[in-house]
């Protein structure tokens, strides 16, 4: 970690930080607030990832010095927290569930691929452990109530969202990876070109089988998300 990051994670309070109002310290009140601390922020890692994010570039970000960053989030944890549920307060799920438990998670995940999509840095973000801000518990209640018709119980449909939210940062995470070897000149041609091969060998045999069955012809990002999506979403009746 940077110099000027400072390593507070295992300090990290939720209820502090969810809470309670900001305060700044003492003295002269700053220019800014918490949440242009956060939009800066934000704006970096949706322009240049989040290895861009320091407390000191934000700092910079908003005309002030790092020291008076700290009241307002005393590490980049903390920072990074906030820049979650924030960014998650885009997410628009105020009509209530219409009843159908597959139809509304299968609308949610559509949100949340289409806002990971908004913000690449976001899956990587979720990858570790992240408490909830009143953003998130925003769409977490709505996805339990979404799931209330199955019967589950709470531990369960917990388990549910979890599981869906990690499948969209995964899948959403793949997407933006592959995007990236697209732009690379002639990485599908060889990499076609080394399948078939492969399947050549017959060594193989269900691998060349299904590339031969797989057509040459490949599906769109949508379609494949809404394919690994349906079997997802609609397995969950035999879990």
């Amino acid at each position: 970690m940077a110099g000027d990051e400072r390593a507070g994670a295992a300090g990290f309070d939720p209820e502090r930080l969810w809470l309670r109002p900001a305060e700044p310290r003492r003295g002269r009140r700053p220019s800014f607030t918490r949440e242009a601390i956060v939009v800066a922020a934000v704006a970096v890692a949706d322009a240049e990832g989040l290895e861009a994010v320091t407390m000191r570039r934000v700092a910079a970000e908003v005309g002030a010095g790092v020291m008076s960053l700290y009241s307002y989030a005393p590490d980049k944890e903390t920072l990074l927290e906030l820049m979650v549920d924030h960014v998650v307060g885009e997410l628009t799920v105020t009509d209530p569930p219409t009843g159908d438990w597959r139809a509304d998670l299968k609308a949610l995940a559509r949100l949340q691929r289409a806002h990971m999509l908004r913000h690449p840095w976001l899956p990587a973000a979720l990858s570790t452990r992240r408490s909830p801000g009143p953003n998130t518990l925003a769409v977490l209640e709505h996805a339990l109530a979404a799931l209330r018709p199955t019967g589950l119980d709470g531990g369960a449909k917990l388990e549910v969202f979890a599981q869906l939210t990690a499948f969209v940062a995964g899948h959403v995470g793949y997407e933006i990876a592959q995007a990236g070897a697209a732009r690379s000149p002639g990485r599908a041609e060889a990499e076609a070109r080394y399948l078939a091969a492969v399947a050549a060998e017959g060594r193989h045999p269900e691998l060349a089988e299904a590339l031969a069955s797989a057509g040459h012809h490949a599906p769109s990002p949508d379609d494949t998300f809404a394919r690994f999506l349906n079997r997802l979403v609609d397995g969950l009746d035999s879990a």
